[in-house]
């Protein structure tokens, strides 16, 4: 489970990849590697974090609650990815909780280390401010999505970018198996509604299920549905 900084893969998909070899060892030296189980949570919306999250296996939701308490899934983040990094480099209470779709693999970073590396290394600042500005950018996307489509151009644009970026088992099913509750809180719909539009989908012959496994049969048709047409 232990592994340096320097020798891990991931950290060539997010800022840590600006630090010099002494920086990264400092990194190592002081992060702690931890095992998160499905359905656990990492941080809770409103937390105060003392440090940041590397992904380094696994997937988790980024999800906010509405004033009536409904979940609204903002974002799936993957292997590679920094959690935490606007709360701790604002000082900042998180305004997101993070819980684990699968069982992960994490490396907490203390937030010293950050902070002192954002005070003496301008490229791991602007690494940091690059992966925050885009950040924002798919916060603006989850905006407009959220306003403009429909439930049913959501969930057919969730199945496609779900196919895209996590893949296909080889009996043609989703690799990222999501409950329905999940899928709901993407596309931000009731959950009984959800079921039958996926009901709908599979009549369609769009995707098909098997148990809480979803795969995409018209990748075609979703893609197009999701764009409005």
């Amino acid at each position: 489970m232990e592994s340096k900084c320097e020798n891990c893969i991931v950290r060539q998909f997010n800022s840590l990849r600006a630090l010099s070899k002494e920086e990264l060892k400092k990194v190592s030296d002081s992060k702690i590697s931890k095992k998160i189980k499905k359905g656990d949570s990492l941080f809770v919306e409103g937390q105060k974090l003392d440090g940041v999250y590397c992904v380094r296996d696994g997937v988790s939701k980024l999800s906010k609650l509405s004033s009536n308490g409904k979940e609204q899934i903002v974002k799936l983040t993957n292997k590679g990815e920094v959690m935490g990094q606007r709360s701790v480099v604002a000082e900042d209470f998180t305004n997101l909780s993070a819980t684990a779709i699968n069982d992960m693999e994490v490396c907490f970073i203390p937030k010293e280390i950050i902070s002192n590396t954002l005070n003496t290394n301008p490229n791991f600042s602007l690494e940091v401010l690059r992966h925050m500005a885009h950040d924002l950018k798919e916060a603006d996307d989850v905006i407009v999505n959220m306003s403009q489509k429909t439930v049913k151009q959501r969930l057919a644009e969730a199945f496609v970018y779900l196919k895209k970026n996590y893949g296909e088992d080889e009996d043609g099913f989703l690799v990222l198996t999501l409950s329905r509750d999940d899928y709901a809180n993407i596309v931000g719909a009731a959950t009984e509604s959800l079921i039958r539009m996926i009901s709908e989908f599979k009549k369609k012959g769009l995707i098909k299920t098997s148990g809480k496994k979803i795969g995409v049969v018209e990748e075609q048709t979703l893609q197009e549905m999701a764009d409005g047409f």
